[in-house]
């Protein structure tokens, strides 16, 4: 039995099709203060793990996921987890944990791609606008669906509501700001003087973009300025490839994978080409230089914190 394991994991690793296995992951549902821009301006938000976007998942097509939530004892509602990868129940799974409960169920990861977590208990619209979101990525069982990237990251798009109380302005649509990765120009010192932070890359690699809109009710013409889409992957499915767009639009609760090569070095700006939402904080540089950092857009890199 043990030759014959051993054969067939030598036979698919020669194919380039990954075993499948059983991950295990945990978020904690938290509510906390956490900073909403560059300058520290506090925000109480209903996270996963606190941190807005929530821990970045990653699994490979055909794995089955051990999945447990945790509602923080501190915390004050009840939260779920909804995961866009899953098939499953959502009566049975999708269900809402009381603070200080915890529930674990059970889901294969059966299409690869970028997808959307977020929490869906009771007001759904609340719950999302005030943080409660993520992205778990599924990768190609086969290695070579992809051409390799470089480098990775992820950006999730969202809209800020300054009271996050409010339900009738979620509804009504009344953000202030729209937003990368929970902050307003969290990657973009151009426009805030504050930021600290920016994407990077050496010219002539390829950066692939993990990029999901948790909303909760704007859709995002994700483009890259002085930039061109060289490939995109509508919901992050490699069967989905298009090639040289200027733009592409993602609704909310979608998502897609974009790469980009720049020929130069120079700076793009990833936006959503809304410009309300761009000129109210949905900016981010990626600079391309030859003396970029060798551990951005790598590893645990993939999202900017």
């Amino acid at each position: 039995m043990k030759k014959l394991t051993l054969a067939l994991a030598m036979a698919l690793a020669m194919t380039g099709l990954a075993q499948a296995k059983t991950v295990k992951v945990t978020l904690t549902a938290k509510e906390v203060d956490l900073p909403i821009d560059n300058k520290g301006t506090m925000y109480r938000a209903w996270t996963f793990d606190g941190q807005i976007p929530g821990t970045v998942v990653r699994v490979t097509e055909g794995d089955t996921v051990e999945f447990t939530l945790v509602n923080d004892k501190s915390s004050k509602n009840s939260h779920s987890v909804d995961f866009h990868a899953a098939r499953t129940d959502l009566v049975k799974d999708f269900e809402s944990i009381k603070p200080g409960e915890t529930k674990t169920y059970t889901f294969n990861a059966t299409h690869p791609g970028t997808f959307f977590y977020h929490c869906g208990s009771d007001p759904m619209i609340q719950h999302i606008a005030r943080g409660m979101f993520g992205v778990i990525i599924v990768d190609p069982k086969d290695g070579n669906a992809l051409p390799k990237a470089d480098r990775e990251y992820v950006l999730v798009q969202s809209e800020l509501y300054p009271n996050p109380d409010n339900q009738n302005d979620m509804m009504a649509n009344k953000w202030s700001n729209v937003m990368f990765n929970g902050g307003v120009f969290k990657y973009d010192p151009v426009h805030d003087p504050a930021a600290t932070r920016i994407l990077q890359a050496k010219p002539g690699e390829r950066v692939r973009i993990h990029f999901v809109n948790a909303g909760v009710n704007e859709f995002s013409s994700f483009h890259p300025i002085a930039g061109i889409w060289d490939r995109v992957y509508p919901g992050g499915n490699p069967k989905n490839v298009m090639h040289g767009l200027q733009s592409y639009t993602v609704g909310p609760g979608d998502g897609a994978a974009f790469d980009i090569i720049s020929p130069v070095e120079g700076a793009n700006a990833l936006v959503s080409h809304v410009m309300r939402q761009a000129l109210t904080g949905a900016i981010a540089v990626l600079q391309f230089t030859k003396d970029a950092d060798p551990k951005a857009g790598k590893g645990d890199n993939i999202l900017v914190k």
